[in-house]
């Protein structure tokens, strides 16, 4: 029979310290608390995911996050849900999902907005640097640069040359103060010293239909927005925002090959979740996100969308939207741009 080795008696004056009843229940409870949020996350998903949309149905980011909560749900076995919850440029959406229990089951769907709109506008009430736990980027592709078919321009770097012959006396439409494709064209005049009116709307579909009409010289937008017009001769495409051509458009040139490389922008979609998602959480999540953008269907439509499936996984993200940040911001600095409300 085996016996247990016998504990030595303490010697004359010696102290036993033993654990204090507060130590006991202060180190119980951490335990518990570990234990829990560790199981927690292990079980995650066992009830519906929630996709924060903060722009309306109908519009391209909806159709992500439409696609996304499909598949995600398909791959996860749980019903996900999309939630469009709208106003100020995508503000609203950001601070609700910025505010929500961060447990993995409301998440936002991040696009350009989600760095614009802080960027000229730092009282926007959220904070993408400080305030999200990045899960993933998902896809990301470029804008394009157009205008009206009776300008006399071939090309970004023509439209440069002959802007700057022509000061204040071009206009250029976006889809509101604040936006992408306004920050696009202050990132132009500050490089390139040329003076284009902004003129501001409403989305960029009724911009795009005055830029057809002679009202308006120029203006970005997504490429499959614009890429039927080009094709049918009604507006003509300058350049991508991107060094290189698209395939969608191998006869547009890039910014590189125009000596205009700095221009560089890129729209962009991923997920956010409130700050504080637990780590095991935001894996299974990003684990679900690779497996969707390999899906062939998934690729496809990204294709057909001109986007490209973007690297996967929270560090890439993290340098994305920090340096997305800080690029508007520097343009917001070098022209002055004050806005008091979206």
């Amino acid at each position: 029979m085996k016996h247990l080795p016998t504990l030595a008696s303490p010697e004359k004056n010696s102290q036993v310290l033993l654990p204090s009843r507060r130590h006991v229940l202060v180190t119980a409870a951490a335990g518990a608390l570990w234990v829990t949020s560790d199981a927690r996350a292990a079980n995650y998903p066992e009830k519906a995911i929630k996709i924060i949309v903060p722009f309306a149905p109908g519009a391209g980011t909806d159709a992500m996050g439409r696609l996304l909560a499909q598949k995600l749900g398909e791959l996860l076995n749980v019903s996900a849900v999309v939630d469009n919850k709208t106003g100020a440029s995508g503000a609203i959406g950001s601070q609700f999902v910025a505010q929500s229990p961060a447990d993995g089951y409301t998440l936002l769907l991040v696009a350009a907005p989600y760095t614009t709109v802080p960027a000229v506008l730092p009282t926007a009430g959220y904070d993408p640097l400080n305030g999200f736990t990045n899960i993933s980027m998902v896809a990301q592709g470029p804008l394009m640069w157009a205008c009206n078919k009776d300008l006399p321009v071939n090309s970004l770097a023509e439209l440069v040359a002959y802007a700057k012959t022509r000061p204040s006396q071009l206009n250029y439409g976006s889809a509101g103060a604040g936006g992408i494709n306004h920050l696009v064209l202050e990132q132009l005049k500050a490089q390139q010293g040329v003076s284009i009116v902004h003129i501001p709307y409403r989305g960029i579909a009724p911009a795009t239909v005055d830029m057809m009409g002679g009202q308006i010289h120029v203006l970005t937008g997504t490429i499959p927005a614009l890429a039927p017009l080009v094709r049918d001769g009604r507006i003509k495409a300058l350049a991508v925002t991107t060094g290189q051509r698209h395939p969608l458009f191998p006869q547009v040139p890039g910014l590189a090959e125009q000596n205009l490389a700095d221009l560089t922008a890129l729209n962009y979609f991923g997920l956010v979740a409130p700050k504080g998602t637990p780590g095991d959480v935001v894996e299974r999540l990003n684990q679900a996100l690779v497996r969707v953008t390999a899906m062939p269907d998934v690729q496809a439509r990204l294709k057909n969308d001109a986007l490209e499936v973007a690297p996967p996984g929270v560090a890439y993200m993290d340098k994305f939207i920090r340096g997305d940040l800080t690029a508007w911001q520097k343009v917001v600095r070098q022209q002055g741009i004050k806005i008091d409300q979206l």
